[in-house]
């Protein structure tokens, strides 16, 4: 009887065992990458590190440095400042004060899973039925979403640092290209079936830049989205 009541406590401690490391795969797995982007970030800041995109004279120019550089090796300027240049000058955002230097795919289905999902574990989706720079309107680029909790994580941690974008930060989208450069305005939470700033898209007398991610962090259950004007 007492071997019969071990075998079960065993049994019990291995269940809860595994059911502990198991939730704390799932806790890293989920934040992993976010808190990877908060630590850095908080990490540059301590360290006075601070970036400014590459400034080129003439559009032509940005076709010739169609090319990627990896954070640790970027270019500094005489003051110590890292210098940016976009990877892909064909569509991409880069956002100097989160450090942010990602391609942008065009025309993506924000309401189609087998769209969008693989493509935001790649970069920035620009949704499909939104403008393109320099058109009126409102371009909106999105990087949220999952397929499991285990990718929530993952799929968001491109535009994470959204939420410390605050009104006057500057944000650049090169495009065909040409460089079109954005101040923010305006942050906001919004309902996570709000689709109300992408169907108006193209219904708008001046042009808007709207940058979409999910919130809180590591959650599919609102939205954060930021908002920016024509500099």
């Amino acid at each position: 009887m007492t071997n019969k009541k071990n075998i079960k406590f065993i049994i019990l401690r291995i269940i809860g065992n595994f059911l502990v490391i198991f939730s704390i795969f799932g806790i890293i797995a989920t934040l992993g990458p976010t808190l990877f982007y908060e630590i850095s970030f908080r990490l540059e800041k301590l360290q006075g590190i601070k970036y400014e995109i590459i400034e080129i004279d003439t559009p032509s120019e940005f076709g010739k440095i169609n090319k990627k550089i990896t954070t640790s090796k970027l270019p500094k300027n005489d003051q110590g400042i890292r210098i940016l240049i976009p990877v892909d000058t064909n569509f991409s955002i880069v956002i100097p004060k989160i450090g942010i230097n990602t391609k942008i795919f065009p025309n993506v289905d924000s309401s189609s899973e087998a769209d969008f999902l693989p493509i935001l574990q790649k970069g920035i989706a620009h949704a499909r039925g939104s403008i393109f720079p320099g058109m009126k309107g409102n371009i909106y680029l999105f990087a949220h979403s999952t397929d499991n909790f285990w990718n929530v994580g993952r799929y968001n941690s491109q535009f994470y640092l959204l939420k410390d974008m605050t009104a006057g930060d500057e944000v650049s989208i090169f495009f065909e290209n040409i460089r079109h450069n954005y101040i923010v305005v305006d942050s906001r939470v919004i309902e996570a079936l709000d689709t109300s700033y992408l169907i108006n898209s193209q219904n708008k007398k001046e042009e808007s830049l709207i940058m979409q991610t999910c919130w809180p962090p590591g959650t599919t259950w609102k939205r954060l989205i930021v908002i920016a004007r024509p500099k």
